[in-house]
């Protein structure tokens, strides 16, 4: 299929580009940001979301063929105009009045980009989870961030027959599955003498869900534990608190929470499998850096959401490009598309494409055709020695280790 042939067409499209091909005053175009123009826009974001690229493979690696899908769900947020308050109201104080904060998914085997909601900042992740029981899927796995950390959510998707990896909430109640005693973690680490340790668990207090599932142990560098300390202190200091001793002692290990089985997830790999996460904050990255969406000053909602959905429209467009030629490459070469390199390129050709637009859609469509072959053997990640991508990691190990 070709870019041309998506099966989407407006036949209000031409009528709405001639009417802004004149010269229009900016009271008139902010007047033109109406509850009609919101609602057209969410239909727009909606109709691409709802056009999966059923033809699409999917990313080729041992380590993750026993998942049907692959999905990260995360936000990002940022300050909006004080006037927009009551709308999206921030935390005020030292913080802002008024906060943004979009809802996402990344479906990492095929790139497909969801946005779920637009919300005020201070509407906490965690309340979030509840809708992602509605999203669940026999036998794909959900990389889950501790701001989503649910018992429920980990309940319900072990029900639906799929898996999770998340980080371990410190606060969590842990009880041995077959005894049903209260495990004392730190006093089991400190008689672990290597780096990994695993035990099966029961998540979760006698009055709460309770979620049965492997709870993997990984001790981190001493530089690295110091410097999760100072974090933990200077988090703590600015709400005026003093972190736990055991928060403290725990920095020592990266721990993490799953149900895979240990055929599919050898401990040594789950910290290099939860990586897969950072796709989504490139995402994020990308969407303030290039496509400047925390960029819109406006005091007025309707301008607001019309910017942020255009895009994030953009955004699902492009990583829509990049997972075709992405997927391709490394699964016949493996080589791989850098998503900066892309948005890079593809934003020094915007204004071209933006005067093909307003000409006619076919026209934007036949450059990007023609282009992007050339425009993408630019956008090639660089193979290095000292270093390998959270792929080739995945599929080779990390450098120095034998899988």
């Amino acid at each position: 299929m070709t870019l041309g042939q998506t099966g989407m067409r407006h036949p209000s499209l031409a009528g709405m580009v001639n009417a802004i091909k004149g010269p229009l005053s900016r009271e008139a175009l902010h007047n033109r940001f109406t509850d009609t123009a919101v609602a057209f826009m969410k239909r727009a974001v909606d109709a691409v979301l709802k056009q999966k690229l059923s033809f699409m493979p999917s990313l080729e690696s041992e380590l993750l063929q026993h998942f049907g899908s692959i999905r990260i769900f995360d936000s990002t947020g940022w300050d909006v105009n004080a006037a927009l308050r009551k709308v999206l109201p921030g935390y005020g104080g030292d913080a802002s009045e008024a906060n943004c904060k979009v809802q996402a998914c990344y479906e990492y085997l095929r790139g497909e980009l969801s946005f779920f909601e637009v919300q005020p900042g201070t509407v906490p992740d965690n309340s979030y989870t509840e809708n992602l029981s509605g999203h669940i899927q026999r036998g794909e796995l959900l990389l889950i961030d501790l701001g989503y950390f649910a018992l429920k959510t980990f309940y319900d998707i072990a029900e639906a027959g799929a898996f999770f990896l998340s980080r371990l909430l410190i606060r969590t109640k842990l009880f041995n599955p077959e005894t049903h005693q209260r495990i004392d973690l730190l006093s089991v680490l400190h008689k672990v003498p290597g780096n990994i340790h695993e035990m099966q668990v029961l998540l979760g207090g006698q009055e709460e869900v309770q979620v049965r599932c492997r709870l993997i142990c990984l001790r981190v560098s001493e530089e690295v534990a110091n410097a999760r300390r100072r974090k933990l202190i200077k988090n703590a200091k600015k709400k005026g608190r003093i972190p736990s001793e055991l928060c403290l002692k725990l920095a020592d290990w990266t721990l993490m929470v799953t149900n895979v089985p240990v055929e599919w997830l050898p401990a040594n790999m789950a910290r290099h499998l939860y990586c897969l996460r950072w796709q989504i904050e490139l995402v994020f990255k990308q969407l303030k850096s290039v496509l400047c969406i925390h960029n819109c000053k406006t005091g007025k909602i309707n301008r607001l959401l019309c910017e942020v959905y255009g895009k994030m429209l953009m955004a699902i467009i492009v990583h829509r490009i990049h997972t075709g030629r992405n997927i391709t490459l490394w699964n016949n070469e493996r080589r791989e598309v850098s998503m900066d390199k892309l948005y890079k390129r593809l934003q020094e050709r915007a204004f071209i494409i933006l005067e093909l637009l307003l000409k006619s859609p076919d026209s934007a469509i036949q450059y990007l055709e023609t282009e992007l072959e050339s425009l993408l053997k630019n956008c090639l990640k660089n193979k290095q020695r000292s270093r390998r991508t959270t792929l080739e990691i995945l599929e080779l190990g990390p450098l120095g280790e034998a899988m």
